[in-house]
């Protein structure tokens, strides 16, 4: 006889260590087992399976534990790039905002020399 399983009420999300979750990787390399035969057995959505089973391919236990995405080496190597990049277009942009600051101050100086106004003459040359 199959077994049929009925969920009644909410059902809580499961959290599995991982150590369990390279276990059941593990599991779908083992000659006759497929993901979705070890997911059929142990409950598992074989999405998951195969989401924990390129984890583990990419980036190893490392990844699964926190289970973040594994970024590619060359992958890697081209957001540094990019972030260098940004860097000096920061700096030369920076420069060029200092470089605008001084000049709007000597203009604003000249200014203000332009519109004191004359000294009274000199009397002693009379």
């Amino acid at each position: 006889m199959e077994r049929i399983e009925i969920f009644t009420g909410e059902q809580r999300r499961r959290r599995y260590t991982p150590q369990e979750k390279a276990k059941f990787v593990a599991m779908t390399m083992q000659p006759g087992f497929s993901v979705s035969l070890v997911a059929r057995q142990n409950g598992i959505t074989p999405s998951l399976l195969f989401k924990w089973k390129k984890l583990m391919q990419d980036g190893g236990m490392s990844a699964i534990q926190a289970g973040d995405e594994v970024v590619s080496a060359a992958e890697h190597k081209a957001l540094q790039k990019k972030v260098k990049q940004l860097e000096q277009l920061l700096g030369r942009k920076t420069m060029e905002t200092e470089i605008l600051k001084e000049a709007l101050e000597i203009a604003q100086s000249k200014k203000l020399i332009s519109r004191m106004p004359l000294l009274p003459p000199d009397d002693s040359l009379s």
